[in-house]
């Protein structure tokens, strides 16, 4: 069995904000705070505790072999690449880096997106022109550069269909369990959020879990601010797209740069750069490995988890599935655990919950054997 976590996490800052020390675990009240309580090494102690319990037991049925890593937060490698050269393979992979629906109610999740992330540069002359003599009649690398970003963005919650191409539609056990999840409307507002349109908030899941979305992440040209009536002739923004489970990277890269093409006004070039990017990754969620998965977790806490998917991306779920080798993603850190902000907690209760959760799934793993 292969057990992943990671142990390096998010600078703490703003230190200003955090009620005690960061890296000096503090319980108040229900919760323990520290930095990387919840995201990971708060989780990735368990699934260590719990072996280490079996093992001083003489109970641990299971070889088990841990990869920890100190490069997630960074965006680091290393560990795929480890994965691609180790031949000695896996039967089942476990990782806590997630969290429960809500107190006392976990969840799986079998599937994450994937990300390609890309710079667009575009030129449409040789410098910026007098708005007075030249607007209307000169192309503005501002409007060409919308004018492109209008065409690759989502309508009613939908890209595209070249940039769709793969996807691996949910399960009807999964869409049974996302009807259980707190409301789109509620997730939105919970963050300040609004709908992007008078169906997001009813497909939210759909949309976060299960379809492809893209986003402008920034945009530059001219000035916002300076009072200056030019034509700006070179705008940049930089673009990325989350890739739905089932997708190929390399496919709709090809597509974007297909769509960027055909929509870009006649005369403005364009130059688009592939930045960084990831795969989606996707688990059987009827593979023996997640059933046993969800019979350890029923009898180690009295409820079964649901199966969901993630919006977020991990590169090491695809590169697990490359290797064939299934993956029980799940975690017990509450929606408020302020994840990657300062106070960041784990509730008290949950870290011997989830160390006993952990030893059900080594035990029960004995029958994939």
């Amino acid at each position: 069995m292969l057990c992943y976590g990671h142990f390096d996490v998010q600078p703490p800052d703003p230190l200003d904000l955090w009620e005690s020390d960061p890296f000096e675990p503090e319980i108040r009240g229900e919760y323990v705070y520290a930095r990387g309580i919840a995201d990971d090494k708060g989780q990735l102690y368990m699934l260590l505790k719990a072996a280490e319990e079996l093992a001083a037991a003489g109970e641990l049925p299971v070889n088990v072999r841990f990869c920890c890593d100190g490069e997630e937060e960074s965006g680091g490698h290393s560990i795929v690449e480890f994965l691609e050269a180790d031949e000695r393979g896996a039967d089942a992979a476990v990782i806590f880096d997630s969290g429960m629906i809500r107190r006392g109610l976990p969840a799986f999740n079998v599937a994450t997106r994937g990300i390609v992330y890309f710079h667009l540069k575009v030129r449409t002359g040789a410098r910026d022109l007098h708005s007075g003599m030249y607007g209307g009649a000169a192309l503005n690398a501002l409007h060409a550069l919308t004018t492109i970003v209008a065409a690759l963005a989502q309508r009613d919650g939908r890209l595209p269909e070249p940039l769709r191409a793969g996807i691996a539609a949910p399960t009807e056990e999964e869409l049974a369990g996302w009807r259980e999840l707190p409301a789109g409307a509620d997730e939105l507002g919970d963050q300040g959020a609004r709908p992007a349109d008078p169906t997001a908030a009813d497909e939210f899941y759909v949309r976060t879990f299960a379809e492809p979305a893209l986003d402008v992440n920034g945009i530059e040209g001219g000035s916002p601010y300076v009072q200056k009536t030019v034509l700006p002739v070179v705008a940049d923004a930089n673009l990325s797209i989350r890739l739905a489970p089932g997708q190929d990277v390399d496919e709709i890269a090809a597509a974007v740069e297909r769509l960027v093409k055909e929509a870009a006004p006649e005369g403005a070039e364009v130059e688009l750069e592939r930045l960084a990017f990831a795969p989606p990754g996707l688990v059987p969620p009827d593979s023996k490995a997640i059933q046993l998965g969800l019979d350890a977790f029923e009898r180690a806490l009295g409820v079964r988890p649901l199966l969901i998917r993630s919006g977020g991306t991990l590169p090491i779920v695809p590169a697990l599935a490359d290797k064939g080798i299934p993956t029980v993603i799940t975690g017990f850190a509450l929606p408020d655990a302020h994840v990657h902000s300062p106070n960041e907690r784990m509730l008290v209760e949950n870290i011997p919950l989830g160390i006993r959760a952990a030893r059900e799934l080594f035990v029960e793993w004995a029958k994939l054997g």
